[in-house]
């Protein structure tokens, strides 16, 4: 396998894809869930992934922008 990766695309696959994952773990602040059993464990990290493309959306296109835009819909 070390053969036939590519560096620069691991390096940007790296950058793009682990990224959110780490942010995430970081952000829950412990090495585990916080709740016990699958259905609960999934809906914790609903929540987080939800609030983590939340605030990517607020800070690539504004938070009055974000309003807007959900206002229309």
């Amino acid at each position: 396998m070390h053969q036939r990766a590519n560096p620069a695309l691991m390096k940007q696959r790296r950058c793009l894809a682990e990224h959110p994952f780490g942010v995430i773990k970081q952000r829950m602040g412990y090495p585990r869930f916080l709740l016990r059993g699958l259905k609960k464990a999934k809906a914790e990290l609903a929540l987080d992934v939800l609030t983590f493309n939340l605030q990517r959306v607020i800070a690539i296109i504004g938070a009055t922008r974000l309003i807007a835009k959900l206002r229309a819909a």
